[in-house]
């Protein structure tokens, strides 16, 4: 699983990259900082099951800490797209092509509006940070928009001279944003386009460009500098101009302070919680800074935002669920792993889907499924819930 991260230069993305993965990023405050795309493990996070079976487990893949089992995925930093990157401006097809690689998309933007439309610091306030939520969007849907167009014409008289299924040839053209053949049957039906493709307006395609954008690449819009002075007037603002967004707050910075202190062993602090504890001999100007985030941050909005970002994109916004493999008399792996495992997978998962993403063999010599939680056998059609812990019975 790969989320994008994108937004205008120097609002923060690189520094909530650097967060959310601890990887080394050059961090400026100035546009262009970042020139290419980089790319980072992140973690989501769930309860552990491990309690209910009154054991420790030990994952291959993440980590466990104070029962909650943070589960690996993949996340890009993409450079600042300016105006006119749709057209290849400043980089902008390359970087939106990495945006056409993400499932989901987290938009970043400095709240605080302190940042303007070029990426350049401003007073706080002065700057209306709505602006660039239309900005993205008119960006990705032009782009999406100029693949539709690129030999329209031609495209068209092709679709009514050959008789050709349409929904199937905007699938292979869009194939690379994610669009099927189902989805684009689903949203020609859902616009009342003619089937006479050749008949459709500019302002046809248009729609038909926000529609699969918004469809193939759900947003999250990350608030991020929570923290300056006043920024909570432009988060209500925000709220109310884009209620069809999920917009959370955040201080890209304090999670990045939080998590270094961890790591450095003077706090004791379980990303996404809403406080921390300290461990270590703290200097007086790390309390003060530690001090302003656990005030200012976490006590008024229950955490940095960073982790919770995180966790909502994947289970909010794109619908996945975690599960567990395990055996109702064994919960180790082959090498004595206690619940080594945990798939993300979208919601819908059957038992008989989970099968084979274990292994193509398990799906197909399935005979049965157990859940192991409440020992109770199931079949190939039973649909998977968050935190279950599947057994599969196949042949061998």
């Amino acid at each position: 699983m790969l989320i994008a991260l994108c937004g205008k230069p120097s609002v923060g993305k690189s520094t909530f990259f650097k967060a959310a993965t601890l990887a080394n990023v050059e961090i400026a405050n100035y546009p262009f900082t970042t020139l290419k795309s980089s790319e980072g493990i992140a973690f989501i996070r769930v309860d552990c099951v491990d309690k209910e079976f009154n054991v420790k487990c030990n994952p291959r893949q993440g980590f466990c800490f104070d029962g909650k089992r943070f589960i690996p995925i993949k996340l890009m930093d993409i450079p600042g797209l300016i105006e006119g990157s749709h057209q290849g401006l400043g980089r902008g097809n390359e970087f939106l092509s990495d945006i056409a690689m993400g499932e989901a998309l987290l938009h970043i933007i400095d709240v605080s509006g302190s940042t303007n439309e070029k990426g350049e610091a401003v007073e706080p306030l002065s700057y209306d940070p709505c602006n660039d939520i239309y900005f993205l969007e008119n960006e990705i849907d032009l782009w999406v928009l100029g693949m539709i167009k690129k030999g329209w014409d031609k495209f068209a008289r092709t679709i009514k001279q050959e008789n050709l299924n349409i929904s199937k040839a905007f699938a292979k053209q869009l194939s690379g944003i994610g669009v099927t053949e189902d989805l684009a049957k689903e949203v020609i039906k859902n616009l009342h386009f003619s089937e006479n493709v050749e008949s459709w307006s500019d302002n046809d395609l248009k729609k038909l460009a926000t529609t699969l954008r918004m469809i193939t690449k759900p947003m999250v819009i990350i608030a991020n500098k929570i923290d300056v002075l006043g920024a909570e007037k432009n988060l209500i603002k925000l709220k109310e101009k884009f209620p069809n967004y999920l917009i959370i707050p955040c201080s890209a910075d304090s999670e990045l302070a939080l998590r270094e202190a961890s790591k450095a062993g003077l706090i004791k602090y379980v990303p996404g919680n809403d406080n921390f504890e300290i461990v270590g001999n703290l200097n007086e100007k790390q309390l003060k800074a530690l001090n302003f985030i656990k005030e200012n941050v976490m006590m008024k909005y229950g955490n940095t935002g960073v982790q919770d970002v995180l966790d909502k994109v994947v289970f909010d916004v794109l619908k996945m669920v975690a599960i567990f493999p395990g055996g109702v008399n064994k919960l180790e792996d082959k090498d004595g792993n206690v619940l080594s495992d945990c798939f993300l997978m979208k919601s819908g998962t059957t038992a008989l889907d989970f099968a084979y993403r274990l292994h193509s063999s398990i799906g197909d010599g399935f005979i049965r499924a157990i859940d192991v939680k409440t020992k109770r056998t199931v079949g190939k059609e039973h649909v998977l819930k968050n935190r279950d812990v599947i057994e599969i019975i196949a042949k061998a």
